[in-house]
């Protein structure tokens, strides 16, 4: 067994920041990210948009525990080091595999996640004393990954919908894991009491990945500007998409990130708000900037043409999934619902819908206002002196 000194972080009462070598480890996720805006992209129907999700789920799966890990985890520790690059390396493949994970690289991709959770988890139980409750929760999780894992590598060896059906069932045992304590027989069920967490190295870790998902954002805008003639409509469409990404930061860091580290510190359970909070009401945040990055792609490409029906549904679904998650991360943090935050995403919904008929350069100059209003608002009403 590996002496738990010589791997846990020693937190003694200070904050803890991410490491370079996690920083080396999300730009997996860089890629990944990229692979599923592509997806989306080159996949524009219901059914594709259905894989896109599964995929993202998949992909943020695999993301959560290893953060999880890490705050747990010195990723200064060789052994550390070592576990984690064996998992950019699965991971790698798994982001490879995307475009054709429900084609031809099935098993690739199936394989590249479940051997990630297979041996990160598996490491933890090894490295930890038998009496901690990081070691008897993690014998439970490893359990869980092992069974979910064979069901995940059964759907790659099936073909068409009923590999779909099996991968759902997968990812829905996947994500009931936590609320269900991985209940294992013989074992029992973790509490989230159970998992202290660091509140200031866990939230900075959401916040880089908030980061990643804009850097699709700029990269999709720059790389669809770089194949077309750059008129005077499409460099209005590129500063357009621009100021989204801005917005977009702005809503997310200029308020949300501080005031959720503070929440988070003070919370009386943060396994619990973890898990709620982070690992499940990030998703929507996440979401909503990938299929934004798709609905810049549209509008870049075609500024001074009406986008289809679909393609509006992109620019404003983006946005408003956004929006949506902040809502839900806030209610789960404090208790109270942004009513200003509500509002615009019906507002980006009868902008779009309002205008559909006109060239895309109309809704998305709508669709930016009205997110640069918020911003602007909220910033207002933060720097007024309170009476």
């Amino acid at each position: 067994m590996i002496a738990p000194m010589r791997v846990l972080r020693q937190h003694a009462g200070e904050e803890q920041r991410a490491t370079f070598l996690e920083l080396f480890f999300d730009l997996v996720f860089v890629f990944a990210v990229t692979q599923l805006s592509q997806h989306l992209h080159e996949n524009l129907t219901a059914a594709g948009a259905g894989q896109t999700l599964l995929l993202l789920l998949v992909v943020w799966w695999a993301w959560i525990y290893t953060t999880w890990m890490t705050n747990w985890f010195d990723p200064d520790a060789v052994a550390v080091r070592l576990v984690l690059l064996f998992g950019m390396l699965a991971s790698l493949v798994m982001a490879i595999a995307l475009p054709e994970a429900f084609g031809d690289q099935a098993l690739a991709f199936a394989l590249g996640y479940v051997a990630l959770q297979l041996v990160r988890n598996a490491f933890i139980v090894a490295a930890t004393q038998p009496d901690s409750a990081l070691h008897v929760g993690f014998r439970r999780i490893l359990a869980w990954s092992a069974w979910t894992g064979a069901i995940w590598i059964a759907g790659a060896l099936l073909e068409g919908e009923a590999r779909t059906f099996v991968w759902v069932a997968a990812l829905v045992l996947d994500y009931a894991g936590p609320f269900a304590g991985y209940w294992t027989p013989g074992l029992g069920r973790t509490a989230t009491a159970d998992w202290e967490l660091e509140h200031a190295h866990f939230a900075e870790r959401f916040q880089l990945f908030i980061i990643i998902a804009l850097g699709e954002s700029i990269v999709a805008t720059g790389a669809t500007a770089a194949g077309q003639a750059l008129t005077t409509e499409r460099w209005l469409a590129i500063a357009l998409a621009f100021a989204l990404s801005a917005a977009l930061w702005w809503l997310y860091f200029d308020e949300v990130a501080h005031r959720s580290v503070r929440d988070f510190e003070a919370a009386r359970e943060r396994g619990r708000v973890g898990r709620d909070a982070y690992t499940y009401l990030h998703i929507p945040i996440i979401a909503g900037i990938i299929v934004s990055a798709v609905g810049l792609e549209y509008v870049i490409a075609a500024p001074g043409e009406a986008l289809s029906a679909r393609e509006l549904a992109v620019l404003a679904a983006g946005p408003a999934l956004y929006l949506l998650g902040h809502l839900a991360f806030r209610l789960r943090m404090i208790g109270s619902l942004a009513t200003k935050r509500l509002a615009a995403v019906g507002a980006v919904a009868v902008e779009v819908l309002a205008t559909s008929s006109l060239p895309s350069l109309v809704p998305l100059t709508l669709v930016v206002a009205t997110l640069a209003l918020l911003a602007a608002s909220e910033t207002a009403g933060r720097l007024r002196p309170s009476a």
